[in-house]
């Protein structure tokens, strides 16, 4: 039987141990606050200390058992390490690793710096495989854990003018998947992805932008707590991956039925709104270093789409998809 069919009882988190990366701000702070009202004793790290101590307060108060917080870079790989270390001493275990710190950059790829790319890779691609290096020994140890990849939708879809960003989760996707068949041997180390949809955080207030124009989310853009509750749920219930978001399932289906359709629509669509879009100077963002602002859930984009404007779109979504389909069936058949 496939471990990952298993159905597990749902249980609280008090006296499991959480670690959570990128945890300071936007999706990671949801995650961390999820968490904490199930009970659990968490671990969170991020680059920005006192906006640490801001979600560890605010665990503290919604109903973690107890939560601290760690300064860590996910690049840094021994730092990443120590983070694994430290979480273990103080708790003597780790039952799952959130993987979730993320950047952004935005623009074309020629007018992209290399190294912008680079830090890109190093903070979404091997940051994530620093986690796992890092919490797997652990893992085997107690033979047992839940390692949760929160990737987006982009580890399915591709993001024309963000091709860094859209390496870097396509690569996730592949490093999970090799990574699940290697741990075969171990039943209870689970692997899970998480894809959410576009969310209402302030990652892309943060992105570097070498467009030269305003950036904001396409519509529609969901609560990061939807996110947040999928990947608690996948604490309790592990699976392989999770879609979160019914613009993710679309996009994901219209990707695999019509990958080049798909792709050269959403490069127009995006071409076309830099063209009207306001001026804005080019910036490097939070790549390089944190940012000072910005360590809320929110990105205060849920104005741009309201719950009856997401219905809408769900419906037309839907209805196209099926169309879709369809469509690829009779081209088949013909």
């Amino acid at each position: 039987m496939n471990k990952y069919t298993n159905t597990k009882d749902k249980q609280s988190m008090k006296g499991k141990t959480v670690v959570i990366t990128g945890a300071s701000g936007g999706a990671g702070r949801a995650i961390a606050v999820e968490f904490a009202r199930a009970g659990a004793q968490l671990v969170l790290a991020g680059r920005r200390s006192m906006a640490l101590e801001e979600v560890v307060e605010e665990c503290n108060e919604t109903g973690a058992e107890s939560a601290v917080a760690i300064t860590t870079d996910v690049t840094d790989a021994a730092a990443v390490h120590l983070l694994a270390k430290t979480a273990f001493e103080i708790y003597g275990r780790i039952d799952v690793w959130v993987n979730n710190a993320g950047i952004l950059a935005a623009g074309s790829f020629t007018d992209t710096p290399i190294e912008v790319l680079d830090q890109v890779i190093k903070t979404n691609l091997m940051g994530y495989l620093h986690g796992a290096h890092a919490v797997l020994p652990y893992f085997i140890g107690q033979q047992r854990g839940i390692l949760i990849n929160n990737i987006s939708i982009g580890g399915w879809f591709p993001v024309p003018y963000a091709t860094g960003y859209s390496a870097s989760k396509f690569g996730l996707r592949g490093f999970s998947e090799a990574l699940r068949g290697e741990l075969t041997k171990w039943p209870e180390i689970y692997v899970c992805d998480a894809f959410p949809a576009f969310l209402d955080t302030p990652g892309i207030r943060h992105a570097a932008n070498f467009t030269g124009r305003y950036l904001k989310p396409a519509p529609p853009v969901y609560d990061p707590r939807k996110l947040a509750v999928a990947i608690v749920k996948l604490a309790y219930n592990p699976k392989p991956s999770v879609t979160i978001g019914s613009i993710a399932t679309f996009l994901r289906l219209s990707h695999f039925l019509f990958p080049a359709l798909s792709r050269n629509i959403t490069a127009k669509v995006i071409e076309s709104y830099l063209k009207v879009a306001d001026h804005v100077p080019l910036t490097n963002g939070n790549v390089f270093r944190p940012l000072k602002n910005g360590s809320g859930v929110y990105g205060g984009w849920s104005r741009f789409s309201p719950p009856s404007r997401r219905k809408t779109t769900t419906v037309l979504l839907l209805t196209s998809a099926a169309a879709l389909f369809l469509l690829k069936m009779t081209r088949r058949q013909n």
